[in-house]
Formats: C-alpha cells, structure tokens, sequence
C-alpha cells in the first residue's frame, strides 16, 4: 500500500528536512511528541477491523512488578519505593498474528517512515526485533484495565492509538524523575508519585495521533478503563541495534508463549 494512503504526508511532511529537525527539536525539549491525524482514516479503519478480528487471539494478563520493572530488592523494605508492587493488566496482539498486508506491517517496514524516526530519535539507524513476537504488538485494554506506573527500559516507545476508552485510559507521566544513565533512582522522588503527591501531565491521543515518547527516566502510567469501549493502542518496536531479541522470560510474561 502507498504511504500517502497511510500517513497525512501533508500535515505531516516526513520527508522533510526542517519538519523532521523541528519534531527533533520537540522531542528533545518535552521528551514526548505527539502527531495528532498522523494516519489517515483509510488506515485507521483498517487498522480497527484488523484489531476486532483479532481480539480473540489476545493473550490478556495481570502482572505485578515494582516501578523499575525489576525484581524486588530483598535488602530493602516491601514498602520501599524500589520494592512496591504495581499491578498492570492488558491483552496483547503479536507481530506474528499481524496481516502480512496490514497496514501496521507496510508503516513499520517503509524506509521513508524509518528515516523520518531516525532523524527525530537521533539514531544511526533502527531494526526490528529478531524473534517473531515483539516488533509489532496491538494492546487492548478492557474495563477495569490499566497500567501502572512505571519506566520503561527503552530510550523510546513509539505508538499508535486507534480507539480511545470512552472514560478513564488516560496516559499520565512525569518528566526527569530518575537519570538511570547516572544511577539515580530517585527512590523519594518516586515515593511521592506513588503517594499521589505529585501532579501529573495528560497526553490527549485521539485515533491516528503517533506518540514518541521517552519514557526511560519518564515515570508514566496508563489509568484504569472506566468506559465499556475497548482502548486500542499499537506499539512499533524498534531497536538501535541488530539482532536483538526480547529474552524468553519477558515474551512468557508478556505474550504467554516464547515463539
């Protein structure tokens, strides 16, 4: 399929060097960006179907993790910043239960859509993940589903949304709240998150909206659906380097199958 069926290359000109040094410089600045219509209806219709007709096929989960999404530290309190359980509950569509014609497919894989992140995110070049789950995944979140606060351990997340909750599924994050980089985990820092003591900022993504966000030193979290529509969100994963693959125990926890 043609990229200008896809993407809305005239509000959003990805081959442009000034649009691509600008959002760069956006992203930079505010450590997310959000590209509102970036895909056109065309897609995002295409996208949906796609997403209903796989529902069936999603693996959904409850996990529960600490905010660093490592395992408890046993030399530390429970109630410890660093050890305190979050819950997370979502469904997951792989890359391998993706169309080969989808769309989603035909976007990750464009050079033109590769380069244009390149230029944003500042990297040398970017690469699919080597096993056959983790490159393109769809997330579903029912009623009563969210994410809770976390870091990532990426230095970008990038993402899709094709259907909003009606209520409730709101992105919320903070800024510079740890420098992993540094080693600084901020353990207060993310207590008085924790504790709901610490104003957060929304990102409002309607469908077709392409969020970049840098979520490493970002804690962020997605809040509870509350609406009986389903939230739909895709996420294109990349990597910096080659032949790097998701390990077997996070595709078990995450997917519930390694392959």
């Amino acid at each position: 399929m043609d990229l200008r069926r896809i993407v809305d290359l005239e509000k959003f000109p990805i081959l442009d060097r000034d649009f691509r040094f600008t959002c760069h410089s956006d992203l930079n600045s505010n450590g997310v960006l959000v590209m509102p219509g970036f895909l056109t209806q065309e897609a995002i219709d295409s996208v949906k179907r796609e997403s209903d007709t796989g529902l069936h096929q999603a693996y959904f989960c409850q996990q529960t993790h600490t905010v660093y999404l490592s395992p408890p530290d046993p030399d530390l309190p429970a109630d410890h910043p660093r050890n305190r359980p979050i819950k997370s509950s979502k469904g997951c569509i792989t890359d391998d239960q993706i169309p080969q014609g989808s769309v989603l497919r035909t976007l990750y894989d464009s050079a033109e859509f590769q380069d244009f992140l390149c230029a944003v995110l500042g990297e040398a070049g970017l690469y699919p993940y080597a096993d056959p789950l983790s490159s393109i995944n769809i997330h579903y979140a029912k009623t009563g589903q969210e994410l809770g606060w976390h870091f990532d351990n990426s230095s970008f997340a990038i993402t899709l949304m094709i259907q909003p909750a009606e209520r409730g599924g709101q992105f919320e994050y903070i800024g510079a709240v740890r420098n992993a980089d540094a080693g600084d985990m901020n353990f207060k820092g993310v207590e008085a998150v924790l504790d709901g003591r610490v104003a957060a900022k929304r990102l409002a993504m309607e469908p077709g909206a392409l969020v970049l966000f840098r979520g490493r030193n970002a804690i962020h979290r997605v809040t509870p659906n509350e609406g009986e529509r389903t939230r739909i969100l895709v996420v294109l994963a990349y990597n910096s380097k080659p032949g790097v693959a998701l390990s077997e125990a996070a595709r078990l926890t995450f997917y519930g199958r390694t392959h």
